[in-house]
Protein backbone atom coordinates (compact mmCIF):
# COMPACT_ATOMS: atom_id res chain seq x y z
CA UNK A 1 0.00 0.00 0.00
CA UNK A 2 1.33 3.37 -0.57
CA UNK A 3 1.80 5.15 2.51
CA UNK A 4 1.50 8.76 1.23
CA UNK A 5 2.82 11.00 -2.15
CA UNK A 6 6.17 10.68 -1.39
CA UNK A 7 7.48 7.22 -0.50
CA UNK A 8 10.86 8.47 0.59
CA UNK A 9 9.51 8.58 4.23
CA UNK A 10 9.21 4.99 3.89
CA UNK A 11 12.79 4.33 3.42
CA UNK A 12 13.96 6.94 5.79
CA UNK A 13 16.15 5.11 9.12
CA UNK A 14 13.55 5.43 12.19
CA UNK A 15 16.47 7.17 14.10
CA UNK A 16 16.27 9.92 11.67
CA UNK A 17 12.99 10.07 10.93
CA UNK A 18 12.33 10.39 15.17
CA UNK A 19 14.45 13.46 14.93
CA UNK A 20 13.01 15.23 11.90
CA UNK A 21 9.43 14.12 12.08
CA UNK A 22 9.11 13.46 16.04
CA UNK A 23 5.38 13.16 15.43
CA UNK A 24 5.36 10.02 13.96
CA UNK A 25 6.27 8.45 17.54
CA UNK A 26 3.46 10.75 18.94
CA UNK A 27 0.99 8.72 16.43
CA UNK A 28 2.20 5.62 16.79
CA UNK A 29 2.37 5.44 20.91
CA UNK A 30 -1.26 6.71 20.77
CA UNK A 31 -1.68 3.44 19.50
CA UNK A 32 -0.22 1.92 22.13
CA UNK A 33 2.98 0.58 19.68
CA UNK A 34 6.23 0.31 21.16
CA UNK A 35 8.65 2.81 18.84
CA UNK A 36 12.22 0.97 17.67
CA UNK A 37 14.55 3.25 16.69
CA UNK A 38 17.17 0.63 16.14
CA UNK A 39 14.58 -0.21 12.80
CA UNK A 40 15.87 0.25 9.75
CA UNK A 41 13.11 2.33 8.22
CA UNK A 42 9.36 2.99 9.03
CA UNK A 43 8.28 0.28 6.26
CA UNK A 44 10.86 -2.40 8.19
CA UNK A 45 8.89 -1.39 11.48
CA UNK A 46 5.91 -1.59 9.91
CA UNK A 47 6.60 -4.84 8.49
CA UNK A 48 7.22 -6.42 11.42
CA UNK A 49 4.61 -5.12 13.74
CA UNK A 50 2.36 -8.63 15.25
CA UNK A 51 -1.05 -8.78 13.79
CA UNK A 52 -1.99 -10.62 16.80
CA UNK A 53 -0.41 -7.49 18.57
CA UNK A 54 -2.41 -5.37 16.86
CA UNK A 55 -5.63 -6.85 17.50
CA UNK A 56 -5.32 -6.70 21.33
CA UNK A 57 -4.65 -2.93 20.61
CA UNK A 58 -8.30 -2.77 18.84
CA UNK A 59 -6.69 -2.65 15.18
CA UNK A 60 -5.02 -4.65 11.93
CA UNK A 61 -2.12 -3.73 10.18
CA UNK A 62 -4.09 -2.29 7.19
CA UNK A 63 -6.68 0.31 9.07
CA UNK A 64 -3.18 1.17 10.95
CA UNK A 65 -1.41 2.30 7.72
CA UNK A 66 -4.90 4.12 6.55
CA UNK A 67 -4.82 5.98 9.71
CA UNK A 68 -1.18 7.06 9.49
CA UNK A 69 -1.29 7.94 5.56
CA UNK A 70 -4.00 10.36 6.85
CA UNK A 71 -1.96 11.83 9.05
CA UNK A 72 0.96 12.33 7.49
CA UNK A 73 -0.62 13.76 4.66
CA UNK A 74 -2.24 16.26 6.76
CA UNK A 75 1.41 17.11 9.03
CA UNK A 76 3.55 17.09 5.71
CA UNK A 77 0.91 19.91 4.12
CA UNK A 78 1.09 21.70 6.94
CA UNK A 79 5.26 22.23 7.39
CA UNK A 80 5.16 22.81 3.36
CA UNK A 81 6.03 25.88 2.57
CA UNK A 82 3.33 28.58 0.84
CA UNK A 83 3.54 29.65 -2.59
CA UNK A 84 5.59 33.02 -2.64
CA UNK A 85 3.13 36.17 -3.03
CA UNK A 86 4.91 38.04 -5.62
CA UNK A 87 2.56 40.85 -5.59
CA UNK A 88 -1.28 41.20 -4.60
CA UNK A 89 -3.52 43.98 -6.77
CA UNK A 90 -6.56 45.62 -5.57
CA UNK A 91 -9.14 46.74 -7.95
CA UNK A 92 -11.03 48.87 -7.19
CA UNK A 93 -14.93 48.78 -6.21
CA UNK A 94 -16.94 51.58 -4.69
CA UNK A 95 -17.59 53.08 -1.28
CA UNK A 96 -20.61 53.13 0.59
CA UNK A 97 -22.76 55.39 -1.50
CA UNK A 98 -21.70 53.55 -4.75
CA UNK A 99 -18.92 55.89 -6.03
CA UNK A 100 -16.66 53.76 -7.68
CA UNK A 101 -13.03 53.50 -6.79
CA UNK A 102 -11.37 53.99 -10.04
CA UNK A 103 -7.63 52.01 -8.79
CA UNK A 104 -5.63 49.24 -9.67
CA UNK A 105 -2.80 49.12 -6.86
CA UNK A 106 -0.35 46.37 -6.44
CA UNK A 107 1.24 45.67 -3.49
CA UNK A 108 5.24 44.27 -3.59
CA UNK A 109 6.79 42.20 -0.54
CA UNK A 110 8.95 44.90 1.84
CA UNK A 111 6.63 47.60 1.14
CA UNK A 112 5.02 49.89 3.61
CA UNK A 113 1.41 50.73 3.64
CA UNK A 114 -0.18 52.91 5.38
CA UNK A 115 -3.94 53.36 5.97
CA UNK A 116 -5.37 56.55 7.55
CA UNK A 117 -8.61 57.92 8.30
CA UNK A 118 -11.27 58.18 10.48
CA UNK A 119 -12.99 55.65 12.79
CA UNK A 120 -15.79 54.05 11.20
CA UNK A 121 -14.33 54.71 7.67
CA UNK A 122 -13.96 51.55 6.39
CA UNK A 123 -9.98 50.92 7.46
CA UNK A 124 -11.40 47.36 8.27
CA UNK A 125 -13.27 46.82 5.18
CA UNK A 126 -10.38 47.13 3.43
CA UNK A 127 -8.49 44.61 4.97
CA UNK A 128 -11.29 42.05 5.60
CA UNK A 129 -11.12 42.12 1.79
CA UNK A 130 -7.50 41.45 1.45
CA UNK A 131 -7.76 38.68 4.28
CA UNK A 132 -10.76 37.13 2.32
CA UNK A 133 -9.42 37.47 -0.95
CA UNK A 134 -12.39 39.71 -2.54
CA UNK A 135 -13.68 38.59 -5.61
CA UNK A 136 -16.70 40.86 -6.04
CA UNK A 137 -18.66 39.46 -3.58
CA UNK A 138 -17.96 41.62 -0.58
CA UNK A 139 -20.31 44.66 0.32
CA UNK A 140 -17.14 47.19 -1.30
CA UNK A 141 -17.32 44.75 -4.62
CA UNK A 142 -13.51 44.67 -4.89
CA UNK A 143 -11.28 42.04 -6.48
CA UNK A 144 -8.07 40.80 -4.88
CA UNK A 145 -5.31 39.29 -7.12
CA UNK A 146 -2.09 37.48 -6.07
CA UNK A 147 0.79 37.28 -8.61
CA UNK A 148 -1.67 39.40 -11.17
CA UNK A 149 -4.09 36.04 -10.84
CA UNK A 150 -7.40 35.28 -10.02
CA UNK A 151 -5.65 33.32 -6.75
CA UNK A 152 -6.35 29.49 -5.88
CA UNK A 153 -8.93 29.00 -3.49
CA UNK A 154 -7.20 27.95 -0.87
CA UNK A 155 -5.92 31.48 0.04
CA UNK A 156 -9.86 31.59 1.10
CA UNK A 157 -10.70 28.49 2.74
CA UNK A 158 -7.54 26.85 3.57
CA UNK A 159 -6.50 27.40 7.38
CA UNK A 160 -3.35 27.05 6.76
CA UNK A 161 -2.83 29.69 4.16
CA UNK A 162 -3.41 33.05 5.73
CA UNK A 163 -2.66 35.67 4.04
CA UNK A 164 -3.03 38.32 6.55
CA UNK A 165 -1.52 38.01 10.18
CA UNK A 166 -3.18 40.45 12.41
CA UNK A 167 -1.47 42.29 15.60
CA UNK A 168 -4.13 44.47 17.03
CA UNK A 169 -3.64 46.96 19.78
CA UNK A 170 -5.85 44.91 22.55
CA UNK A 171 -3.56 41.99 23.84
CA UNK A 172 -4.73 39.32 26.14
CA UNK A 173 -2.82 36.58 26.91
CA UNK A 174 -4.65 34.09 29.04
CA UNK A 175 -2.22 30.80 29.32
CA UNK A 176 -0.09 29.99 32.36
CA UNK A 177 3.03 29.81 30.17
CA UNK A 178 6.54 31.83 29.87
CA UNK A 179 7.50 33.84 27.28
CA UNK A 180 9.88 30.88 25.60
CA UNK A 181 7.64 28.34 26.58
CA UNK A 182 4.37 30.18 24.83
CA UNK A 183 7.40 30.85 21.82
CA UNK A 184 8.19 27.59 21.76
CA UNK A 185 4.74 25.95 21.29
CA UNK A 186 3.92 28.15 18.55
CA UNK A 187 7.59 27.23 16.65
CA UNK A 188 6.59 23.64 17.11
CA UNK A 189 2.92 23.91 16.08
CA UNK A 190 4.51 25.09 12.62
CA UNK A 191 7.23 22.05 12.36
CA UNK A 192 10.29 24.66 11.71
CA UNK A 193 13.47 22.92 11.69
CA UNK A 194 15.20 23.32 14.79
CA UNK A 195 12.74 25.16 16.68
CA UNK A 196 14.90 25.81 19.56
CA UNK A 197 16.97 28.54 17.26
CA UNK A 198 13.63 30.21 16.05
CA UNK A 199 12.79 30.87 19.90
CA UNK A 200 16.10 32.47 20.90
CA UNK A 201 15.80 34.35 17.55
CA UNK A 202 12.25 35.77 18.61
CA UNK A 203 13.30 36.31 22.33
CA UNK A 204 16.16 38.45 21.23
CA UNK A 205 14.35 40.13 18.66
CA UNK A 206 11.48 40.69 21.05
CA UNK A 207 14.16 42.74 23.54
CA UNK A 208 15.58 44.77 21.00
CA UNK A 209 12.18 46.13 20.12
CA UNK A 210 10.33 46.36 23.76
CA UNK A 211 11.19 49.19 26.05
CA UNK A 212 11.87 47.51 28.95
CA UNK A 213 13.64 44.33 28.33
CA UNK A 214 12.12 40.95 29.99
CA UNK A 215 13.05 37.13 30.51
CA UNK A 216 12.50 33.68 28.73
CA UNK A 217 10.68 32.36 32.22
CA UNK A 218 8.74 35.62 32.52
CA UNK A 219 5.04 34.60 32.25
CA UNK A 220 3.32 35.76 29.27
CA UNK A 221 0.54 37.22 31.35
CA UNK A 222 2.73 39.26 33.36
CA UNK A 223 4.20 41.05 30.16
CA UNK A 224 3.35 44.90 29.95
CA UNK A 225 1.44 45.81 26.84
CA UNK A 226 4.82 47.31 24.56
CA UNK A 227 6.01 43.82 25.89
CA UNK A 228 3.57 41.96 24.47
CA UNK A 229 3.35 43.58 21.36
CA UNK A 230 7.01 43.21 20.90
CA UNK A 231 7.17 39.94 21.66
CA UNK A 232 4.15 39.39 19.27
CA UNK A 233 5.84 41.15 16.09
CA UNK A 234 8.91 39.14 16.47
CA UNK A 235 6.84 36.40 16.61
CA UNK A 236 4.93 37.41 13.20
CA UNK A 237 7.92 38.45 11.49
CA UNK A 238 10.02 35.11 12.08
CA UNK A 239 7.34 32.57 12.44
CA UNK A 240 4.08 33.37 10.01
CA UNK A 241 4.09 32.27 7.23
CA UNK A 242 1.52 35.00 5.89
CA UNK A 243 3.19 37.32 3.04
CA UNK A 244 1.14 40.10 4.77
CA UNK A 245 1.43 41.71 7.85
CA UNK A 246 -1.14 44.20 9.18
CA UNK A 247 -0.23 46.56 12.59
CA UNK A 248 -2.72 48.74 14.19
CA UNK A 249 -1.64 51.80 15.36
CA UNK A 250 1.85 50.99 16.45
CA UNK A 251 2.92 53.67 17.25
CA UNK A 252 0.45 53.11 20.97
CA UNK A 253 2.60 50.57 21.47
CA UNK A 254 5.53 51.23 23.72
CA UNK A 255 8.07 49.44 21.24
CA UNK A 256 10.99 50.73 18.99
CA UNK A 257 8.35 50.95 15.90
CA UNK A 258 11.38 51.93 13.54
CA UNK A 259 13.32 48.69 14.19
CA UNK A 260 9.57 46.72 14.09
CA UNK A 261 9.07 48.06 10.64
CA UNK A 262 12.21 47.19 9.60
CA UNK A 263 12.73 43.55 11.01
CA UNK A 264 9.06 42.63 9.17
CA UNK A 265 11.21 44.68 5.92
CA UNK A 266 13.83 42.26 6.40
CA UNK A 267 11.69 39.41 6.15
CA UNK A 268 9.75 40.24 3.20
CA UNK A 269 6.22 41.38 3.82
CA UNK A 270 3.87 43.43 2.39
CA UNK A 271 3.08 45.68 5.25
CA UNK A 272 0.04 47.52 5.79
CA UNK A 273 -0.02 50.10 8.59
CA UNK A 274 -3.05 51.56 10.45
CA UNK A 275 -1.63 54.69 11.99
CA UNK A 276 -1.95 58.19 12.82
CA UNK A 277 1.85 58.82 13.50
CA UNK A 278 3.06 61.35 11.29
CA UNK A 279 6.41 59.74 11.47
CA UNK A 280 5.24 56.34 10.43
CA UNK A 281 3.32 57.92 7.68
CA UNK A 282 6.00 59.68 6.28
CA UNK A 283 7.93 56.17 6.43
CA UNK A 284 5.32 54.34 4.53
CA UNK A 285 5.62 54.11 0.62
CA UNK A 286 1.93 54.80 -0.11
CA UNK A 287 -0.51 55.93 2.56
CA UNK A 288 -4.49 54.81 1.12
CA UNK A 289 -6.86 57.27 2.33
CA UNK A 290 -10.31 55.83 3.30
CA UNK A 291 -13.56 57.90 3.51
CA UNK A 292 -16.71 56.81 3.10
CA UNK A 293 -16.04 52.89 2.86
CA UNK A 294 -14.19 53.44 0.05
CA UNK A 295 -10.21 54.43 -1.06
CA UNK A 296 -10.71 57.89 -1.60
CA UNK A 297 -6.74 59.10 -2.34
CA UNK A 298 -3.37 57.44 -3.02
CA UNK A 299 -0.68 59.40 -1.71
CA UNK A 300 2.94 58.62 -2.66
CA UNK A 301 5.34 60.09 0.09
CA UNK A 302 7.10 62.78 -1.62
CA UNK A 303 10.76 64.15 -1.39
CA UNK A 304 9.50 67.21 0.34
CA UNK A 305 7.73 65.41 2.68
CA UNK A 306 10.64 62.86 3.54
CA UNK A 307 12.86 66.04 3.97
CA UNK A 308 10.41 67.06 7.00
CA UNK A 309 10.85 63.27 8.49
CA UNK A 310 14.55 64.67 9.96
CA UNK A 311 12.86 66.87 11.62
CA UNK A 312 10.18 65.24 13.41
CA UNK A 313 12.56 62.46 14.20
CA UNK A 314 14.52 64.77 16.05
CA UNK A 315 11.63 66.24 17.87
CA UNK A 316 10.00 62.28 18.59
CA UNK A 317 13.30 61.66 19.73
CA UNK A 318 13.51 64.62 22.32
CA UNK A 319 9.79 63.85 23.51
CA UNK A 320 11.22 60.20 23.99
CA UNK A 321 14.04 61.46 26.06
CA UNK A 322 11.38 63.56 28.12
CA UNK A 323 9.16 60.91 28.74
CA UNK A 324 12.63 58.65 29.82
CA UNK A 325 13.05 61.44 32.76
CA UNK A 326 10.06 61.33 33.83
CA UNK A 327 9.75 57.29 33.85
CA UNK A 328 13.15 57.78 35.93
CA UNK A 329 11.57 60.33 38.85
CA UNK A 330 13.94 63.07 37.30
CA UNK A 331 11.75 66.32 36.79
CA UNK A 332 11.42 68.50 33.46
CA UNK A 333 12.77 71.92 35.32
CA UNK A 334 15.52 72.42 32.35
CA UNK A 335 14.24 70.93 29.13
Amino acid sequence: MKLMKDTALLHKSMAEILVDHPYIEDFLTSFGLVVKPSVDSLQDYLATLDPDNLEDLGINEEQLRQSLNGFLDGMLALSDPMDKVESLTIIGGHDKSGKAETLELTLKPGEVICIVGPTGSGKSRLLADIEWVAQGDTPTGRQILINNQVPDSKWRFSTEYKLVAQLSQNMNFVMDLSAEEFIRMHAESRLVTDPEEKVTQILKQANELAGEPFAPDTPVTSLSGGQSRALMIADMAILSKSPIALIDEIENAGIDRKKALALLIKEEKIILMATHDPILALMGDRRLVIKNGGIDKIIESSEAERKNLASLEELDNKLLALRNRIRTGDTLENI
